[in-house]
């Protein structure tokens, strides 16, 4: 029997299987597709996607490999310049190819030891008090003590547990792929410029992934398909091309072609005992705001860590359910914004009224850094309930007199980070690094950071942080009784 069953090898799931490797769980990652998918739907991370990856010491790879971008708002269309004092030390997105992203988590996730096994269809699970049992296609059965359903919208997970999925189903589609076009470039940009002064949910960007004369064209379909896992052909992409702008630009030789609706959707239950879903198996939702991959690596972020945790049974009561008391609500929050970014991206007058009003009151700086913390996800704040304002926040990575906050958070444990030099860890220290150090942006004699960077408590009394550091990691170590005298250590 293995720790872990990851199902799903795509953003969310290599994050995850990176995550618990950290912990030093046993992870089999169980991929449907045999070969790494070269559709990148998703396009990029935003900043708090980026200080995920800088938290865990992956940003120079995606930095090598990704293009910054700082658009701000990035809603319903509406394109403002980032806005000013967003709390990040990261205020730029990275332009992505999810292909590219896929790569370079699994690469991770290779060299902490996580075993991928692509070909691998789950077709059915059950579960009792001491595992989990997965069914393959191929006949065979594999156990684990706990199972993550990361397999997408259309979850085979969440549909052997039984789970309900609530919300409405898609009323429009619009088409999405990646080809070549004979037209004239200078042509093309003159067209598109025109169309979307209507209709945005249209567009040709060219030399897609670096490739002279590819476009990534997407146009509203006549309709939605009745079987919406087929993809769209050539031939409909230019029947749209031509009813929306008068023209198919001459497009041609496409490399992969797709489409998505407006369905809106929410798992009812994170976790059924042993089984949890994550990523697009617990919500799905259109792309505007380019949202979904970013929520689902940001799911993984923040169940890697107590799952790992009850793995290896020092979770402390309730930790591995406030997955679900976390995220559940910031699933629901990112659906109510998608929800309103297609309202604005409507065609009909009141749609382009709203959308005029929305302009107007984001150029306010006040109202541009809302919406842009809020489609970034850095303005986060879980409900731990009362204390400092910090508590519950993400922590920025601030500067120190020695290096950064975000250099000492690679490994995926706990943090005090301690101005006052008087703290003590002593007997969570296999689980809670002390670091003595200050930081000129940090307002506050002390921090304890959760293993995802969230605040658990700030202050500067002992017996306040002894009162915390159980609630997230668990009772004190055997044999760890506090003594009289603290020596903090770096």
């Amino acid at each position: 029997m293995t720790d872990v069953i990851v199902v799903g090898g795509g953003p969310t799931g290599l994050m995850l299987a990176g995550e618990l490797r950290l912990a030093g769980v046993e992870v089999v990652v169980l991929e449907r597709l045999a070969e790494p998918s070269s559709q990148s739907r998703g396009r990029g991370l935003h900043a708090r996607s980026v200080e995920v990856m800088d938290q865990r010491g992956l940003l120079d790879r995606f930095l090598a490999e990704s293009e910054k971008f700082q658009v701000g708002g990035l809603f319903g269309g509406i394109m403002k310049p980032w806005p000013d004092r967003l709390d990040t030390a990261h205020p730029y997105g990275l332009a992505t190819p999810q292909a590219v992203t896929e790569r370079l988590l699994e690469a991770w996730a290779r060299e902490l030891g996580a075993e991928i096994r692509r070909g691998q269809e789950v077709v059915a699970l059950t579960q009792d008090a001491d595992g989990v049992t997965v069914g393959l296609a191929d006949g065979a059965d594999l156990r684990a003590r706990y199972v993550v359903g990361c397999d997408g919208g259309r979850s085979t997970v969440r549909g052997l547990l039984g789970v309900g999925f609530p919300g409405e189903p898609a009323t429009v589609e619009t088409l999405l792929g990646d080809m070549e076009a004979t037209e004239d470039p200078a042509t093309i940009a003159a067209v598109v410029e025109e169309v979307r002064k209507t209709q945005l949910r249209f567009g040709l960007a060219p030399d897609v992934d670096g490739q002279k004369g590819l476009y990534r064209v997407i146009v509203p379909a006549d309709g939605v398909a009745e079987d919406r896992s087929a993809p769209p052909t050539l031939e409909e992409f230019r029947q749209q091309l031509r009813a929306v702008a008068g023209t198919d630009f001459g497009v041609h030789s496409p490399r992969w072609l797709s489409r998505f609706g407006n369905a809106t959707r929410q798992a009812e239950r994170y976790r059924v005992g042993r089984v949890l879903l994550a990523g697009d198996a617990a919500h799905i939702h259109p792309p505007a705001g380019g949202q979904g991959l970013n929520l689902g690596v940001q799911d993984a972020f923040n169940l890697g860590w107590k799952l790992a945790a009850e793995v290896h049974g020092r979770a402390p009561d309730g930790l591995l359910d406030s997955y679900h008391a976390e995220r559940h609500p910031v699933g629901a929050r990112v659906l109510a914004t998608t929800r309103a970014a297609m309202t604005l991206l409507g065609t009909d007058p009141g749609a382009t009224a709203l959308r005029e009003l929305f302009s107007r009151l984001m150029d306010f700086e006040e109202v541009n850094r809302h919406i842009t913390g809020m489609i970034t996800a850095v303005d986060l704040r879980y409900d731990l309930g009362e204390g400092h304002e910090l508590l519950g926040r993400r922590l920025r990575d601030v500067q120190l007199k020695q290096g950064r906050l975000y250099e000492h958070l690679h490994h995926a444990r706990g943090l005090l980070l301690d101005q006052t030099g008087r703290l003590s860890v002593e007997g969570w220290a296999d689980r809670v690094d002390h670091l003595v150090d200050v930081s000129d942006e940090l307002d506050v004699p002390a921090v304890l950071l959760r293993p995802d960077g969230h605040v658990a408590w700030a202050g500067e009394s002992q017996e306040e942080l002894l009162a915390h550091l159980p609630r997230w990691f668990g009772v004190r170590a055997p044999g760890t009784a506090p003594s009289a005298s603290h020596s903090p250590s770096r």
